[in-house]
């Protein structure tokens, strides 16, 4: 299968500053992919290449487009927001539903009005007018009217209280992901968007310190928690990263067996907030 996204060898520097370092990486039909990294790791400078914001040295390729060479074509295909507070405040719901279906060829108005039906938001509103909540739910109907074979989100969610967070990863999960489309999303609230994901990204100083399918992570990692008596023995299993939470000692271990560890302690499988720090704290010692 072709992929939808192609990276190779990605570069981008800003003066002195490499903020991409040789990225390459695939994102093929149906992949809820999380690219999670702290602030300034290159998430959004690697996203603005793909959208051909920015210029950029490597190979791209997008929907069987380049992004340099052919931004205007690439768009009709695939949908992007930035922030859900990015709306121009003095346009009415109407006037950005007629903006949207002038300029997007796949735009289908009556999808949207079903969602916003489903809402608070009407159409004679202005979006200065509407709350952080009301302006998600709108920018939720404007993807759902949009028929794109990619998803790109960053840091959408951003000045949201949880509850609004929510319904915004549900309905996309839920509603607008199907089997042929593929959604990218930049973060660093990484428990928040944990559950929909099926690919996980680490980035960190601009390079893929992790890239992985979430079914695959309980098969390579796994999570040790011991008392503090037992920590010297867990240490000699060669943990990747270890903390200190209350009276236990907490340990991740990459390529070891369950039966390595169950006499040790209490055995799981990390999360992702927990693999991100220990592989970011590893690449930092190393």
């Amino acid at each position: 299968m072709e992929p939808l996204i192609s990276v190779k060898n990605l570069d981008k520097r800003y003066g002195s500053t490499r903020a991409v370092d040789d990225v390459s990486f695939d994102v093929t039909a149906g992949e809820i992919v999380g690219l999670i990294g702290p602030n300034g790791a290159g998430k959004s400078t690697l996203l603005k290449s793909l959208l051909g914001l920015i210029h950029y040295d490597g190979e791209i390729n997008v929907l069987g487009q380049s992004p340099r060479r052919s931004r205007a074509a690439l768009l009709e295909s695939m949908s992007y927001i930035a922030d859900v507070a990015s709306l121009p405040e003095w346009i009415s719901v109407k006037r950005l539903l007629d903006v949207m279906g002038g300029v997007h060829p796949n735009f289908n108005r009556g999808r949207t009005l079903d969602y916003l039906e489903r809402t608070s938001v009407t159409t004679d509103q202005r979006v200065r007018a509407l709350s952080k909540g009301m302006k998600t739910q709108l920018h939720l109907a404007l993807i759902m009217g949009v028929d794109a074979r990619l998803l790109v989100l960053d840091e959408p969610t951003l000045g949201l209280d949880i509850i609004f967070r929510t319904e915004f990863y549900d309905t996309l999960a839920n509603d607008y992901f199907t089997p042929q489309r593929s959604i990218v999303v930049t973060t660093h609230q990484v428990e928040e968007i944990e559950q929909y994901l099926t690919r996980i990204m680490f980035i960190h100083q601009g390079r893929i310190l992790f890239d992985m399918l979430k079914s695959d992570i309980p098969n390579r990692f796994l999570r040790l928690t011991v008392e503090r008596e037992a920590e010297q023995r867990a240490l000699r299993l060669g943990p990747i990263h270890a903390r200190t939470v209350g009276e236990n000692e907490v340990f991740i271990f990459e390529n070891r067996t369950a039966a390595d560890l169950r006499n040790h302690g209490t055995v799981g499988v990390p999360g992702i907030a927990e693999l991100f720090v220990a592989k970011v704290k590893g690449s930092d010692n190393e």
